[in-house]
This record gives structure tokens, C-alpha cells and sequence, in this order.
């Protein structure tokens, strides 16, 4: 990391109270880089469900869903386009329901509430029409996207083993939608085959060994008709949920240069109805077993395919609509900043958020489209985050949550602070991983074998709660409510970092 000086961003993430300090000293070991996250690292979804999905007693989806969401709504437009480019990808549970109205597709019907299919609807389609339309708005808003084909066309149902869907994957339908998709001149930066059908699925599976055949019918696809591999889209799998054995079979059989993508899933907070759910998000202890499925997965890419990337294609912090009372609130912060930061350190290249809008796990208010509380920890991660990640060490506390990254545009290093605590404060003392043994000042950021001018001039931007309430919807930046705030400001560092704690949860 060749820099002149260290110019330091500090996101810090807590609540304003009165409590017990501690003492931290954080090392950060800048010399080295530990991972690369995509320069697109923060993504978010957009979701099939239609109005009628309900969990628990509530219909937490309205008009969100592709097909009738509303493209003309200026939040949401204004939301997307200050992230300048935003990832979206576009998949779901009912994907693998999908059909694309184009070629020999006749009729093309909306999603109709049936029992005896799967997640509860019919088959659905999406018109020509519609495509247009989307990507007239991807256009508008400069949009990255990510598209997910239905894999589970012409198969059918096993006889024999319940959930098992048989057979070979019909590619003709998918052909048909990318050879429209290109006669139009739209840009997909990348199709996902499929959505949690691995292992033993969520709702249904398909064995690893015939996944993988037909992850390679689908790169041969991609591949004869866009044969510049310059504007070729990338092919992503499995897209579902990490299972060792069925991962290792079908990067197996799917063989070298197919998969550019290894792709899965996290909720690791279980469902959207479990009472539990904020002790957890407060957790250090839970929020840190996520991290072997991180390594899992990453362990598996450098065995088989390490020329491709491991993604998270799809993560909520609980199922099903996630939880109503949380995730668009304040709280869900800590575990989502904490999985942005734990992701990025296990090389997992793309992270994304469902949903963009739609369900109660939204970064946008599904009706007005104005930014819940995660919106602008995505926001601030994307603009200050750089690709480069950093090793950091503190063994003083673990409700201390910190991560570095090279910073994004100027240069210098961007950390985030997240203080799980109740009761404790953090004074933070950063140093490099060759000055240990000196208590350095707070200003001191120190690389070896560089110009060291200091680090003054710093930006901090403090994320908390209005009132301490860490269960509302309000979240202050730098003491404003960000309802209030129409830029992200900054201001300069105290004479050292102080981390405070959110209130106990009653």
C-alpha cells in the first residue's frame, strides 16, 4: 500500500450513554491485504413475491415485487442512483417459477396463489414488456444487474425421493430471453442458475452432480452468444444454501472456467418470528458462527475453482420477510454492518442485501420508498470501503466489532467501529502491527516505510439512535437525523476515538 500519508474514515456505530469506559488498542496491519471484495461489493434484490405473499400473519410485500413495482417513484430512483453504480440482483424463491415471455411462450400468466405448488403459487412469467421496462429503469438509474434464471424448467418431480425435482435443465426458454435481452442492447453483468436448490433445498433440490451438468449447458449458452469475452456475462452458482458435500460434487462435475461465481446464502439469525432475534443481533458470540460457513465456502472455491469468487447472493438477517419489529429499525445495523465486514475479510466478493424494497427486510419503506436505517449503512459502506481489506486485531473486548479496508477514493485506510455492548464505552488507540509495544496517540496511524504527515484531517461519521431507541426508525448521522440531512457530512476526530454504548434492551 503505496501512500504518501494516511488520511483515516471512521464509521462508528452506537448509542450516546452514560457508562463504564475501556481501554482498546486496535492494530491494524495495513502492509498486507488480506482479501479483495468486488468494487460493486454492496448489492440488494429485488424479489418476485407478489402482493398475496404472507408470513406470520402479515403481507409485508405490497407492490414490490418485479412485476409490479412501481418504476416511477422518485425515492426510489434518487435511493439507487446515489450509490452510482448499485448492484442489483434480480431472483427469489419463486424464480425457479419463472417463464420468459418470448419464443414459443404463448401465454404468459401472473403468479396465482396455489396450495399444491411450490411456496404456495402458480407458475408466472415475465412479459417482454416488462423487461423493457426494468431496464429502462436499470438505464436511468445505473443499475449493475445480476439476473437469476428459473433451473428448474422441464424438470419434473421425483417419484420416489420427496422435494427432488429429475431431469435434465431446458435451456430453449432461457436462450430465447438472453438472445432478446441482447437484440435490445440491455447489459446483464451476470445470470445466477437457480435459487436454493442445493443441498436439501428450501422447497426443493436437485442433485449436485446433475446441477453441475447443467451449470455448463448454461456456460456454453452464455458463451456462443455473447463470444466476446470482454462484454460476456459471468455464470453464478449454486445460489443456495452451503452444504459441503453437494457444493463439492457439483464445483466438481461443473468442471474449470464454468462458474465465475460460487454463490450462496445467509440467514443466520433464523426465522422472522423468533423472539430471540435482537438478543442474537447483539450476540458476539452468535453473530460469529456465521463465520465457518464463510470459510466453507471459501475453503472450497481455493480447492476447485480458484479463479472464481465466492459471493453472497442473497442474506437477511431473518427468513421469511424477516422480522417485522427489527429488521427495518436501527438495531439491524449491528448485525448487518458486522456480516458486510465479517464477509469482506473471508473474501467473499458481493454481498447481497434482500431486499432493496419489498418484505419487512428492506432498505427502503416498501410503500413510500424513504430509506429505513440500513439504507445508509449500505450507502456509507459503499462510498467509503474500499476493495482492499485489511487485518485488524483487538483482543481487549468482543462487543468491540472493528474493520479496515483501504478507503475507497482517497487515499489512506477506512475502519468501522460497532459497539455491541450495553454497559461500555470504548477509547480506541490505533497502531501498526510494528509499533505494539508503543502506546501510541489516537492520531497515530502508522505504515512502515512511508512519509508519515499525520492524520489530522480525518472524516468521522457516527451512526446512533435517536433517543437511544435502538428499535426506531430514526438514525442519527453525526447528531442529525438523517431525514433532516441532505449530504453526508463529516467532521474532524476528537483527540481520541470514543465508542459508546446502546441502551439494554428491555
Amino acid at each position: 500500500m503505496d501512500l504518501k500519508y494516511i488520511f483515516s474514515l471512521a464509521i462508528l456505530v452506537s448509542q450516546i450513554s452514560l457508562s463504564s469506559t475501556q481501554n482498546v488498542n486496535v492494530v491494524i496491519q495495513g502492509a498486507t491485504p488480506i482479501a479483495e471484495t468486488d468494487d460493486n461489493f454492496v448489492c440488494a434484490t429485488l424479489d418476485w413475491w407478489p402482493t398475496e405473499k404472507c408470513n406470520y400473519n402479515q403481507c409485508p410485500w405490497g407492490k414490490a415485487g418485479i412485476l409490479n413495482l412501481d418504476l416511477k417513484k422518485k425515492g426510489l430512483i434518487n435511493a439507487i442512483k446515489a450509490f452510482n453504480p448499485l448492484r442489483i440482483k434480480i431472483g427469489g424463491s419463486l424464480q425457479d417459477q419463472v417463464v420468459y415471455g418470448v419464443g414459443g411462450v404463448k401465454n404468459c400468466p401472473n403468479f396465482m396463489k396455489n396450495e399444491d405448488s411450490l411456496f404456495g403459487f402458480s407458475q408466472g412469467c415475465l412479459p417482454m414488456e416488462r423487461w423493457d421496462e426494468l431496464n429502462n429503469f436499470f438505464n436511468q438509474t445505473g443499475v449493475k444487474v445480476t439476473f437469476g434464471l428459473n433451473a428448474l424448467l422441464k424438470r419434473n418431480r421425483s417419484e420416489i425421493e420427496k422435494g427432488l425435482w429429475v431431469g435434465d435443465w431446458q435451456s430453449q426458454n432461457a436462450g430465447d430471453f438472453m438472445k432478446y435481452t441482447i437484440s435490445k442492447g440491455y447489459k446483464v453483468d451476470s445470470y445466477e442458475f437457480g435459487n436454493q436448490l442445493s443441498g436439501a433445498g428450501m422447497g426443493a433440490s436437485v442433485e449436485a452432480e446433475q446441477y453441475g451438468k447443467d451449470i455448463v449447458v448454461l456456460k456454453n449458452l452464455v458463451k456462443e452468444l455473447h463470444p466476446d469475452p470482454k462484454t460476456q456475462p459471468k455464470v453464478l452458482g449454486p445460489s443456495g444454501y452451503y452444504d459441503e458435500k453437494w457444493f463439492n460434487s457439483f464445483l466438481e462435475v461443473s468442471g474449470h472456467d464454468v462458474v465465475d461465481g460460487v454463490t450462496h446464502h445467509i440467514y443466520n439469525l433464523g426465522p422472522g418470528d423468533d423472539p430471540n432475534v435482537i438478543a442474537k443481533i447483539q450476540d458476539p458470540s452468535y453473530l460469529n458462527q456465521v463465520s465457518q460457513t464463510y470459510k466453507g465456502v471459501l475453503n472450497i472455491v481455493n480447492k476447485f475453482k480458484p479463479q472464481s469468487r465466492a459471493w453472497v447472493s442473497e442474506s437477511g438477517e431473518a427468513l421469511h420477510g424477516g422480522a417485522k419489529d427489527l429488521s427495518p429499525t436501527f438495531a439491524d445495523g449491528f448485525w448487518y454492518l458486522d456480516q458486510l465486514g465479517m464477509a469482506s475479510t473471508y473474501n467473499q466478493k458481493v454481498f447481497c442485501r434482500q431486499t432493496l424494497i419489498g418484505g419487512n427486510y428492506a432498505l427502503l419503506n416498501t410503500t413510500t420508498s424513504i430509506p429505513n436505517p440500513d439504507y445508509y449503512d449500505a450507502l456509507l459502506w459503499h462510498r467509503l470501503m474500499g476493495s482492499t481489506v485489511l487485518a485488524v486485531t483487538q483482543e481487549s473486548n468482543p462487543n468491540l466489532r472493528v474493520y479496515a479496508h483501504c478507503a475507497k477514493k482517497k487515499p489512506g485506510i477506512s475502519i468501522i467501529f460497532i459497539n455491541l455492548s450495553k454497559d461500555s464505552s470504548f477509547n480506541v488507540t490505533l497502531s501498526n502491527y510494528e509499533h505494539q509495544g508503543r502506546n501510541l496517540r489516537s492520531t497515530d496511524v502508522v505504515k512502515p516505510n512511508f512519509e508519515f504527515r499525520g492524520s489530522k484531517d480525518r472524516e468521522e461519521y457516527h451512526l446512533a439512535a435517536l433517543v437511544g431507541n435502538i428499535r426506531g426508525q430514526i438514525v442519527l448521522l453525526n447528531d442529525v437525523p438523517m431525514f433532516q440531512q441532505k449530504h453526508l457530512t463529516f467532521r474532524r476526530w476528537s483527540q481520541s476515538l470514543s465508542m459508546l454504548p446502546h441502551p439494554s434492551i428491555l
